[in-house]
């Protein structure tokens, strides 16, 4: 059976975290993927034959929430995140408009699954695993560690190195309804 997914039952957010001796005036991020699409195959009873793309808009990701710090996050900071993220240094959105997951192997059950993949950001592909369970009522979460430098991404820096984004963000997916893909001549 195949299914499509991204919004809105489908909601793909990154998680970073502070480190470094001024770690308490930064903000640990959650930012939110706003424009993704992805398919999924589920091949029941071979999960090997089942398989999962997706891809995100590098210049969709939005700033939700920034917990921690010595003030709040305000619209502007936002603005300012934005900003870096599309930067050269970061994402580079203008020569990298896109991020994508590719699945290349499938284990477990839908209650309890692995999907390796080759992710590719700003041009580099590096393996990554996605770890996910599946609930009673339908709905899939899972997540994956991604270690920024890896990809050519420079973690931010302030305050001259005494404040720095961790290396390592999680990202994190959750998708509350599996809608079927259209057939061939649908949709």
């Amino acid at each position: 059976m195949s299914y499509r997914l991204g919004p809105p039952s489908g909601r793909l957010l990154i998680r970073t975290s502070r480190a470094g001796l001024g770690r308490r005036a930064g903000h640990d991020l959650t930012i939110e993927a706003t424009r993704w699409s992805g398919g999924a195959t589920v091949v029941g009873g071979a999960p090997e034959e089942s398989s999962v793309s997706v891809t995100v808009e590098t210049d969709s990701l939005e700033v939700r929430e920034g917990s921690g710090g010595l003030k709040p996050l305000t619209d502007g900071d936002r603005a300012d995140i934005k900003r870096l993220l599309a930067g050269e240094g970061l994402l580079h959105t203008a020569a990298h408009p896109v991020i994508t997951f590719r699945s290349t192997r499938v284990i477990g059950t839908p209650q309890s699954f692995e999907i390796t993949g080759d992710l590719t950001i700003k041009g580099r592909t590096h393996p990554v695993t996605v770890h996910g369970s599946g609930d009673p009522d339908g709905t899939l979460r899972g997540w994956a560690s991604v270690t920024q430098s890896a990809w050519g991404i420079k973690p931010y820096t302030a305050f001259l190195g005494a404040l720095k984004l961790a290396d390592e963000v999680r990202v994190e997916f959750e998708v509350t309804a599996l809608e079927p893909a259209p057939g061939p001549g649908q949709g």
